[in-house]
């Protein structure tokens, strides 16, 4: 049988993962809501979906299943979608991947988390997150699905750097004391869900960061030193003029440990740390 991966919120890790299964042989179908996206996947060999359209008839071939598309407050559009026909595919899933976020921590003061910290997280997206983690366990316990969690760090990968803001003048610096983040390359998630995929462990949750959670302003003062230009704007995260959005990601520091990762799927993350990914960003951009 040839191996399908079906994508739900085929979005930007979904991508990265798809640039490595496809030259494998896979088939790969994903959902959309974008008719041009839909159009760019179809050029890159990705069956794509719209919502209109139904899923039945690719589901029923899935031997593996990814969901990327957030949860809301009336809860997990994936679930709500895919409920019944899940119930009867189940058996036929050999892997089903469920890309989550460390937010579902919350806030730590800078100490380290692990898989086994208790979720208290802090903002609506965290929250939100936990309620979806709960779903789709309940669904996996209900079906059979061997489901895995994937917890994320924040992404960063070609097109989602800060050269751009720092080539514009429109980086700052934000300085919030013991203020810490941990990151992941987009490529470091892909080949993190391929070992997982290659060696699957129904019910495993995995954090997915690099070795290196540092304070936000010293990688944008890396990333104006590689390009050679002044380091941003230094303000104080209390009288920073931010919006509702960009202040809530200040919410939470805190360390990711991911011990797990490595030790039980094998990997050699690419980029370690945010100095050679952003080395690796910069030589690709040019």
């Amino acid at each position: 049988m040839q191996r399908h991966l079906f994508s739900f919120g085929h979005g930007y890790s979904a991508q990265a993962l798809s640039r490595l299964l496809l030259p494998q042989g896979w088939k790969i179908t994903g959902t959309t809501r974008s008719a041009d996206k839909a159009k760019q996947m179809a050029a890159q060999g990705i069956v794509a979906l719209l919502p209109d359209e139904d899923l039945t008839l690719a589901l029923r071939s899935a031997t593996h299943l990814l969901i990327s598309a957030a949860p809301t407050e009336e809860g997990d559009p994936a679930i709500g979608a895919l409920n019944s026909t899940l119930r009867e595919i189940a058996p036929a899933l050999s892997w089903c991947g469920y890309l989550s976020t460390t937010g579902v921590y919350g806030d730590h003061r800078g100490d380290w988390v692990t898989e086994e910290t208790p979720l208290t997280p802090a903002t609506r997206r965290g929250r939100l997150r936990v309620m979806a983690e709960g779903l789709w366990r309940e669904l996996a316990r209900d079906t059979g699905m061997p489901l895995h969690i994937f917890r994320l760090a924040g992404i960063y990968g070609p097109g989602r750097g800060p050269f751009a803001k720092v080539r514009a003048g429109t980086a700052r610096q934000i300085i919030k004391p013991g203020q810490v983040f941990s990151r992941i390359h987009v490529e470091d998630i892909a080949q993190v869900l391929a070992a997982s995929i290659a060696r699957p462990n129904p019910g495993a949750v995995y954090n997915v960061c690099d070795n290196d959670p540092a304070p936000p302003q010293d990688v944008l003062a890396h990333a104006a030193r590689l390009l050679g230009c002044p380091e941003p704007p230094r303000e104080n995260f209390e009288t920073a003029d931010m919006t509702p959005m960009a202040r809530s990601f200040y919410a939470e520091s805190k360390k990711v440990d991911n011990d797990r990762m490595l030790r039980e799927l094998g990997v050699t993350l690419r980029y370690p740390d945010y100095r050679s990914g952003l080395a690796a960003l910069l030589a690709e951009e040019g």
